[in-house]
Formats: structure tokens, sequence, C-alpha cells
């Protein structure tokens, strides 16, 4: 998980400043020298650390700060603050529109950070917000890049242009505008090709696409796992296309995150989206506050409530709840409280969000493929025996575990699993302010009003 050495190391250095009565200037300069190591080893630029970390000892040597009754979780929120500001804002994360049909997005990037899978995430994204959008294949140099881009754009539903490899990219970005219009499409994401490092027929080709297309953005994709060197890619490209925002990819991987806590600092430029998996929903907004959230421990609530919001719907919600409370809980209903929880994305990065749980979680090993499991043995039963499992004796177990290819002790694991959670909602059943504790881990914040 990104970040995931970053936030330990820095969870670990607030919790002895948390757990001190008295704040001496030798405790907060101990404390920050080890924050600089711990952004330095995380590949963040060395420059932004001196000042980062300069900003914050500034702020926290105040005596508002070493006077309080609360000094080490003044000096974390200090930390989350200027955190936040390092990486921009909201506002300036936001995506551009053009006055005239089609909006152009021009994806931008060496080759290899991800760019075609980025555009075709991207336009999945914005069709779901309402967007009309196409897809345009101007990279004709990569063997198999156009092929690519169709199926994807055939996955996700959103048509794409192209006209093979011998024609031009800036004819093809042009004729890709004039489709669009004729079609109705009202955004063009145009996929151009990458090379191995910067160079200056790259460079050209791609001034000349974003002169014939006038983008309203110019997005760079850049591969959060290349760390420092991507901050030294943003200002490559900045400087001869003057790009509008970056897109990091694979933010998801085993990834030390310096380029995105340096990207913004460096060329202030905005980092507008991250890549979170391989699936075509694997793609958020990028919002510096929740981002800082992470890194620190204090999980990410909103992002949580909005997966929750995009995947279920309300009458989902009230169904699941309902099913949940009900007196007669069963292995159907447990099924179907799972599959929506799925729906929302792996339970490692859903429990990564929940305040508090990261850390703990961070040595727990959680196989998301286990679920399917849990599936093939509730499936391979007779709907009385999902209705009540109580009956299930050994020669009922050893067909069922036949049938779905587990064993006895997976089966029985779930079974006792199933068990725990009927007693956990019988204690929260009848009262509908004890039911609203179960959104407790999201900050006490129902995504959905029940």
């Amino acid at each position: 998980m990104a970040f995931e050495n970053l936030s330990d190391k820095l969870q670990s250095v607030f919790k002895k400043l948390k757990g001190k009565g008295v704040l001496t200037e030798k405790d907060l300069k101990e404390a920050l020298r080890e924050v600089k190591l711990a952004l330095l080893e995380a590949d963040v630029n060395f420059k932004v650390v001196k000042e980062f970390v300069g900003r914050i000892q500034e702020r926290a040597l105040g005596q508002d700060v070493m006077q309080s009754l609360t000094p080490g979780q003044q000096v974390v929120k200090i930390v989350n603050e200027e955190m936040i500001a390092l990486m921009g804002s909201d506002e300036e994360s936001g995506l551009r529109y053009g006055s005239v049909s089609p909006t152009v997005m021009m994806m931008v990037g060496l080759q290899g950070a991800g760019k075609t899978t980025l555009a075709a995430k991207l336009a999945n994204m914005l069709k779901e917000k309402g967007k009309k959008p196409m897809l345009a294949a101007c990279d004709i140099y990569r063997p198999a890049a156009i092929k690519q881009l169709q199926i994807l754009g055939e996955q996700i539903g959103v048509p794409v242009f192209e006209m093979g490899t011998e024609t031009s990219p800036v004819t093809i970005a042009k004729q890709a505008m004039e489709k669009a219009r004729m079609t109705g499409c009202n955004l063009l994401i145009i996929d151009t090709a990458g090379r191995l490092q910067i160079d200056e027929a790259l460079m050209n080709e791609l001034q000349e696409i974003k002169e014939a297309t006038n983008p309203s953005e110019v997005l760079l994709v850049v591969d959060a796992m290349t760390g420092q060197e991507a901050v030294n890619v943003a200002q490559g490209f900045d400087e001869r296309l003057q790009i509008t925002g970056v897109a990091l990819t694979k933010l998801d991987g085993d990834t030390r995150g310096g380029a995105a806590l340096s990207i913004r600092a460096v060329t202030g430029k905005p980092i507008k989206f991250s890549g979170t998996g391989e699936k075509m929903k694997d793609i958020e907004p990028f919002h510096p506050e929740r981002m800082a959230s992470r890194i620190l421990g204090m999980g990410d609530v909103l992002t949580m409530i909005e997966k929750a919001q995009e995947a279920i719907s309300e009458e989902d919600a009230k169904d699941i709840t309902q099913r949940a409370f009900s007196k007669n809980f069963n292995l159907e209903d447990f099924l179907v409280s799972m599959q929506q929880v799925k729906k929302m994305g792996s339970m490692s990065s859903l429990l990564g969000m929940i305040p508090g749980l990261g850390a703990k979680l961070k040595d727990v090993e959680i196989d998301d493929s286990a679920l399917g499991r849990v599936e093939a043995m509730i499936y391979s039963m007779t709907p009385e025996e999902r209705r009540r499992p109580q009956m299930l004796n050994a020669s009922r177990k050893r067909r069922i575990v036949k049938g779905s290819g587990t064993s006895i002790q997976e089966l029985n694991r779930l079974l006792k699993q199933f068990e725990q959670s009927k007693t956990m909602m019988k204690q929260f059943s009848g009262k509908k302010g004890k039911r609203r504790g179960l959104f407790g881990a999201l900050g006490g914040k129902n995504p959905f009003g029940l």
C-alpha cells in the first residue's frame, strides 16, 4: 500500500509526542529530525523536505503550542495542515472544461507510465458522471497500443477513434475532434505516444497535437513507483508543454510516495487523479486533505462514504440494513451484504480508510480472493441450508466443500464468522440510536441516512 512505511514512521513519531505532558524544544527538534528522515526515505525531494520541516518547526515553537495542554496533538495538527498545503487544494484538483464542445483532454507521459489504461479509467469515471466521452488512439508507435485502447473502450462502452499506424498523430487528433462533434460526444480524451525518456521528437509531436486541439487539460501520467524521478519527468514535460495537472498511477503499489508529496511543490501543478488498482473503476480524484489523513493514520472517511454511495444504491443500502437487523438474518443475507461491500473495492483499501484501523491491520494479510471462496461455499448449499445453517451436519458439510473446492476448516471458519456477525447485529437491533453506532467507524457519518 502506498505510503505504508512513511505512515508507520510518522505515526510512531507522533505517538511519542502525544505521550508527553510537556513538550520541550529538544523533544520537538528530535521529533522533526525523525520526520525529516522518514520523508527523505520516502523519496521526497530534499528541498521540499527542508522547507516543509522548517515551516512546521517555526509554527510549533510558538507559545500556543509549547504551553498547550496537548502539545503533541497540536504538533500533529500542524503537520497535517502543512502536508495538505504541500499537496495543494481541492480547488486546484478539479478538471477544467472548455466552452466549446468537445472538451479536449490530452494524456502525456513516458512509455510504461500507464497512459492508455488511465485514459480509459478517466473516460469511464466521467461517463458515470454524465459526460459523453470519446477516446482517440494517437499512439501509433507502440505495438498493440491501438488494440489495447479499443479493448478498454469496448469494456467501458466508450467509442474509440483510430486511423491505424500510418496516419500522423496530429491528423488523427484533428479528425477525432470532428468525429466527436458529429456524434455528440462532448469530451475527447487523447491517448498520446510515450518514450522511454524525454526526447526532442516526442516533445515536438506533443506540442503539435496540443496546438491542433487546444486542450483544456494536459494531464501528465506518472508512475508513482519511480519516486523522485517522477518529479524530474514532471518538470521536463511542464517546461515544454505547460501541463495543467498530474495523474499518478500505481499509487496502490509498494511505492514510497515521494512523488505525490513533491510534484505539486516542485512544479506548482496539482495532482488531479490517482490510479489505485487494475480495474477500470480504480481511479480517484486526488484530494490533498484526504491523502494527508491517510498518511498520518487518520483514515479517509469521506472517500469511503463516496465509494459506498457510488457502489450501493440507497434502496440496496436500506435492504442490507433491514436484512442485517432482522431476527431471521441468514447466510443468504450474509452473502448479499458481502457482495454489496465487494463493489466498493478491496477489503484492505477499505479498512485502511477507517480511522485507527490502518495501522492495526498493517501486518494482517487480507486475501480478497477468500471472498470468492466464501461465495462458492454458500452457493454450494441448498436454499434451506442457507436459511437454517444449524442443520449442517458432517455429511452435508462434506458435500458442500466438495462442490465448492474448499475444506471443512474453511467452512467451519465461515460458519463461525457468520454466528459472530449475527451476535453483533443482535446487540444493535431494536434501537435506531444504537443502529447508527454501526457507522461509528465512519466517524459517525452514515452515507445513506439510515
